[in-house]
């Protein structure tokens, strides 16, 4: 076939395409051989194919001959189409006046295509266009929201800078994680990775495009190139791709802003690259068949093999991603054997003429990368909407093609045979295994042995010789005083009455009753009037059996019982033989000739019309799966795959599988020197321009950490030149004063505040302790050291004081006895603060004015005065020393927030809570980045921060389920307003019981959407969706912290003692 050929065969095939798919929109149908008889029938004319499948009212009819034939007879398709979403916004064709529907309808496609001729745009272009416009709205409506300073886009660009040679997240514009999914799959691919880096446009079209692919395919070609070669060298932890999203809006004509089937996009992208490289291909072949690297890459071929009314045909065919479906089977090798065969086939195995027809396909070429769609998706003609399949499908790491092979045709047809046998055979045994698991005539059954042994433990029961309803008066009335005396009850019986039944008269004998108890009002006894007598046996049992009866029967039960077991287990037995030898069918080693590799997993979580789109890629260097999930890039496992992947149980699994042929490792091999023969890494692997171009973007970042240095400078020097204010002015007073936490000045000077942990400037209960603490190691000293100089108690009280707070700091206590709130020492002491530090810290307590005013006390407090102002610049650093001291402030406030958040918690205020603990969290986490004991119990908080949204998330759940529109309306508005912005930070951590946990709250709300429920309440919840859903793990907006109270060091520890004490341990968390 020349060039020539190929171009105008693929252009008749996008043509038909394009009229299946305008048909397929305009008529809701989504049968393609019926689409394809349509057109058939009407000889292309889309008017006459809408009147036909009109007159049909829809219906789909079974397949004559002629349509099977046709469909074999199609040419070659790049891709082999299966029932795609059917629009939402479906004409109505079932009405009275067909007449006047089809003139409308005729309009409309005459409309549409000379829109077609007009702009050469499908409505399968536009359909795309929807997902794209989408993500660009998305994108400028985020840039106007206001972003909260701790978690979105961090404005320290340390946060941003890529760690080693960690690979390069995408960042979600809005809506776009599917695009991440697709292009992080085939980034990692390193043979299309040099392919799209080293792509250069032809020659002629450098000056000025020619044709409309070219104004479209090569801006996007170098924007796809300047994107990987961000991802190759970039010093940021994530770039940026609107740009290549902006290219792809523009292609595209649309009003709509819908998302749509992700395999649209994946389409479309392979297509235009097909079409990038083929121009380039076409350049350079110098008189030979041009081969486009594309095509070699992705696009295989498979041979239809064919027969009706006798006869036999072949077509080979091309295809590129190929579909599945996923409905109605369990493993991928299921879905594949079904996808390889269509029809009644028996008569493709005989010579005899036959009237039934079926084909096969059989692949003739594999591609280097084998691609599965697997359709999750269907359109539900009942209630109008497109939805996902969530079955389980399994999928191997390894998968061996041969069987698929043409070249292994007779032996496939062969084995395939022997395992139709096989399965007949299996399927009558395990019939017949069910008729002995489940005996029985009647609506319940039961296991056979299991009766049998019912029956012999009937037979073996004591008989007795009474009716189960003789020993009871029927005609007693409920109170009970009766002429027949019931058994006498058991003493245990008795005591268990009420004492008013227990005493005085009812104590007489039952057969003198005395004239109060003819006369007292009967009162009910529930649970001992109706009492079995004790020597009734608790389970029914023969009235009159022999012992010769007994043995024969034991006998014959006890026989049949091991009977049945033998049956059971050798059906069992012969059940698990078959199975083993089915799946052993493909494993001799001629089978095992055409391995392919799982290369990647795309995967969709969530409904058919919103959802989140990651995907798992696997790393051959590092040996190891990885997950990309738009800016994050972490470590996975084969375990947390088959989780998120498979299906069945939850709202995540995959649409899309990435194989690899095994055997040809250029595919993710990395390119050599040819020189040095060392590996290209990094800058290494890029042409000039993209280096030129990467090494202005990461020039652009390191400016960026540069100005961001230069501004913390700033601040610490503005921080510096107030202290030294502060200082100065401290100084220059009638009594020397020490800055920052010692105590206040004169009463003619501005009052200085001074930290409520340390000292008060009017004794508090807060400064008492404190005081008293002081005094005491004075006064002990003063004991030991009767006749000592001030300074000489001074230096001993502080010695007394650290000994005692040392001991403290190395005490293993429980949560609730933390004693670094207690002192601000303890926290120095446990996070090793410098030596300079603590002894200032310490005598800044000890010059504390509030200290009892006797003469020792008053003596050491001057002392320690003076040896704060004799202490230099030099030697203590004061920068270092406010650092340590705003540390413990943030440490207070950190034990604040989180006492607060668990006592609200306690109160069930879970509203009130979460921004407490949610912000608890986040800055304690900081803390504890810079040591252990800079903070609290992070599993502690992280369960209770977790439990919180799970608690308000089933609240919101509830108010929704009610129906009433104020309890639908404050149900959303906990998720939208508080829920939903803390997901991310759930997500971002991507720690196992968070990822539950977020699971639980989706699958709480997705359980809704099979249920029947009001039309507002549908419309509600489908708006809603898509924000729990569509998550990425940038939060674009949020609360602002909340306001903290304040609290003297002795209530605060008090208080968080009181609470650790309830909650400080964290209980087992179950799914």
């Amino acid at each position: 076939m020349t060039v020539e050929q190929n171009v105008l065969q693929q252009h008749s095939q996008k043509h038909q395409q394009t009229l299946l798919n305008q048909l397929r929109e305009v008529t809701g149908t989504t049968d393609v051989q019926l689409l394809q008889q349509a057109l058939q029938v009407s000889n292309g004319d889309l008017a006459e194919a809408v009147a036909f499948l009109t007159e049909k009212n829809a219906k789909v009819p079974q397949q004559d001959e002629t349509t099977y034939y046709q469909t074999s007879q199609v040419a070659s398709d790049r891709y082999i189409s299966v029932g795609s979403q059917a629009d939402t916004n479906v004409i109505d064709l079932t009405g009275d006046d067909k007449d006047d529907l089809q003139r409308a309808i005729a309009l409309s496609l005459e409309e549409s295509s000379r829109a077609f001729r007009e702009t050469g745009i499908t409505d399968e272009e536009q359909a795309i266009s929807r997902v794209l416009e989408a993500s660009i709205a998305e994108n400028k409506a985020s840039l106007k929201r206001t972003h909260t300073e701790v978690w979105s886009d961090s404005p320290n660009p340390y946060d941003r800078k890529r760690v080693d040679t960690c690979s390069v997240g995408l960042k979600n514009v809005g809506n776009t994680c599917w695009f991440s999914a697709v292009i992080q799959s085939l980034f990692n691919l390193l043979e299309f990775q040099r392919l799209v880096l080293n792509y250069s446009p032809p020659a002629q079209v450098h000056d000025l495009p020619r044709t409309q692919k070219e104004h479209r395919n090569l801006p996007f070609m170098q924007e796809l190139r300047n994107l990987f070669s961000l991802m190759v060298g970039s010093k940021r932890k994530y770039v940026d791709p609107s740009r290549a999203v902006e290219i792809l809006k523009d292609a595209f004509k649309s009003s709509e802003a819908q998302q749509q089937d992700v395999s649209e996009f994946t389409h479309k992208l392979l297509d235009w690259l097909e079409d990038a490289f083929q121009m380039k291909a076409e350049e350079d072949r110098e008189g030979e068949k041009p081969k486009n690297p594309m095509v070699e890459l992705f696009y295989g071929r498979f041979l239809a093999v064919g027969v009706l009314e006798g006869k036999k045909f072949e077509n080979t065919e091309m295809f590129g991603q190929y579909p599945l479906q996923v409905n109605g089977f369990k493993d991928l090798h299921e879905c594949l054997e079904a996808a390889m065969i269509e029809g009644e086939i028996e008569s493709l195995h005989s010579a005899e003429n036959s009237a039934r027809s079926g084909q096969e396909h059989w692949f003739t070429e594999l591609p280097p990368v084998l691609t599965f769609e697997l359709s999750r998706f269907e359109f539900n003609q009942a209630l109008g909407r497109p939805e996902k399949i969530h079955n389980k499908l399994e999928f191997p790491s390894m998968l061996y093609m041969d069987r698929y092979m043409d070249r292994n045709r007779e032996t496939t047809r062969i084995k395939r045979e022997e395992i139709r046998r096989l399965k007949e055979h299996l399927t009558l045994l395990q019939q017949r295994l069910e008729r002995y698991l489940s005996y029985g005539s009647g609506p319940k059954r039961f296991p056979l042995a299991d009766v049998l042994q019912y029956a012999m433990e009937f037979a073996s029961s004591k008989p007795v010789c009474t009716s189960p309803v003789e020993d009871i008066d029927t005609s007693a009335p409920p109170g009970g005083t009766t002429g027949q005396q019931l058994p006498s009850q058991s003493t245990s019986e008795q005591d268990s009455l009420p004492a008013a039944e227990s005493s005085g008269p009812a104590s007489a004998p039952t057969t003198a009753p005395t004239a109060a108890q003819q006369h007292r009002i009967p009162i009910h006894k529930p649970f001992t009037q109706s009492r079995l007598p004790p020597d009734l046996p608790m389970h029914p049992a023969p009235r009159h059996i022999s012992d010769e009866e007994l043995r024969v029967l034991e006998g014959c039960l006890h026989r049949w019982r091991s009977e049945v077991e033998n049956d059971t287990r050798d059906l069992q037995g012969s059940i698990n033989r078959i199975h083993r030898t089915v799946e052993l069918m493909y494993s001799d080693k001629s089978m095992m000739q055409v391995p392919y590799r799982l290369h990647a997993v795309l995967v969709h979580e969530g409904q058919a019309n919103a959802g989140h789109y990651w995907a798992y890629i696997y790393d051959p260097h590092q040996r190891c799966w990885m997950k990309y999930n738009d800016i994050s890039v972490t470590k996975s496992s084969w375990e947390e795959l088959v989780r998120d992947s498979f299906g069945g149980y939850r709202n995540a699994s995959a649409y899309c599988l990435m194989y690899i042929n095994d055997k040809k490792p250029f595919l993710i091999e990395e390119e050599f020197d040819k020189e040095t023969g060392q590996i290209l890494s990094g800058m290494d692997k890029l042409p000039p321009d993209l280096k030129q171009y990467v090494k202005g973007d990461n020039e652009m970042f390191e400016k960026e950490i540069l100005e961001w240095d230069t501004l913390q400078a700033r601040k610490a020097q503005q921080e510096k030149l107030a202290l030294a204010a502060a200082a100065a002015a401290a100084s220059s007073t009638s009594s020397p004063q020490p800055m920052s936490i010692e105590s206040s000045p004169p009463d003619n000077s501005a009052p200085q505040q001074d930290p409520e942990y340390m000292e008060q400037p009017s004794p508090t209960n807060d400064s008492k302790q404190l005081q008293e603490d002081t005094e005491r190691a004075i006064s002990r000293a003063a004991s030991e050291q009767e006749a000592r100089s001030p300074e000489a108690l001074l230096n001993a009280a502080i010695k007394l004081e650290y000994a005692r707070l040392l001991r403290f700091a190395q005490e293993d206590t429980p949560p609730e006895n933390d004693y670094r709130i207690q002192h601000i020492i303890v926290y120095f002491i446990q996070n090793q603060a410098p030596k300079k530090i603590l002894e200032r810290t310490l005598l800044t307590q000890f010059a504390d004015r509030n200290l009892a005013f006797d003469e020792r006390c008053k003596s050491i407090m001057n002392v320690a005065r003076a040896k704060l102002d004799l202490i230099k610049p030099e030697e203590v650093n004061m920068d270092e020393y406010e650092m340590w001291h705003q540390a413990y402030r943030n440490f207070r406030e950190t034990t604040i927030s989180m006492m607060t958040g668990l006592e609200l918690f306690q109160k069930t205020n879970y509203i009130d809570a979460l921004m407490y603990l949610i912000y608890a969290y986040q800055y304690n986490k900081e803390l504890l980045s810079k040591g252990l004991y800079r903070g609290h119990d992070e599993e502690l908080l992280g369960h209770y921060r977790r439990q919180c949204l799970l608690k308000l998330n089933e609240q919101a759940a509830a108010m929704f389920e009610s129906g009433e529109e104020a309890e639908v309306n404050t149900g959303l508005g906990i998720m939208n307003e508080l829920v939903v912005p803390c997901i991310p930070l759930l997500l971002i951590h991507d720690t196992e019981r968070d990822l539950l946990a977020v699971e639980d709250m989706r699958n709480r709300w997705c359980s809704y959407l099979g249920q029947e429920m009001e039309s507002n309440l549908q419309e509600r919840l489908t708006d809603f969706l898509p924000k729990l859903l569509d998550c990425s793990t940038e939060i674009k907006s949020f609360h602002d912290p909340p306001k903290l109270p304040t609290f003297s060091t002795l209530e605060l520890s008090e208080r968080f003692s009181r609470v650790m004490a309830a909650m400080g341990r964290v209980p087992t968390e179950g799914r």
